[in-house]
């Protein structure tokens, strides 16, 4: 059984109008449905610059300013290498939308030790995640790569857009 679920996962994964569907969602101000552990990401295209979204899972909160997110397609996820490029992104959890963010890479050892806490406070969700993601991917979640968000106030998010 877990196994069919698993190809389900990721089949939905691989689906990009399904993977997509939540952003409208969000871009409707419904994204409080998906509650406090799904967000979206709006990031630049590092070619084009244009705006991109994506919604992610949040693997750790570890304060009301930072979140810890997952690239389960690893660094080759558009995501994760536009943040590279450009670590200035918009966060939309729950309520609170479009909060501007730095984004940062986190190490192999901060990333692991996440995924440890998130496996202890999640295991059933771990389970099915980590199915999923080996099943998307055919690798092994070890040294999946994470990314901490740190949420800015507005205020200076509009005072270095304008500078």
């Amino acid at each position: 059984m877990a196994a069919s679920l698993n190809r389900v996962g990721a089949r939905l994964l691989r689906t990009p109008r399904l993977a997509r569907a939540p952003i409208w969602l969000y871009r409707h101000r419904l994204g409080w449905l998906m509650g406090p552990r799904v967000l979206m990401l709006e990031h630049r295209g590092r070619s084009s610059g244009a705006a991109r979204f994506v919604c992610l899972e949040v693997v750790d909160r570890p304060s009301a300013d930072m979140i810890v997110v997952a690239s389960g397609f690893g660094t080759r996820a558009q995501w994760y290498r536009n943040l590279q490029a450009n670590p200035t992104c918009r966060v939309s959890v729950g309520w609170d939308s479009g909060a501007p963010a730095l984004a940062r890479p986190m190490s192999e050892d901060e990333s692991a030790a996440t995924l440890m806490r998130y496996e202890q406070a999640h295991p059933r969700a771990w389970r099915t995640l980590r199915g999923v993601i080996e099943e998307a991917t055919s690798r092994p979640v070890i040294g999946l790569p994470m990314v901490e968000l740190r949420l800015r106030p507005h205020e200076e998010s509009s005072a270095t857009r304008s500078g």
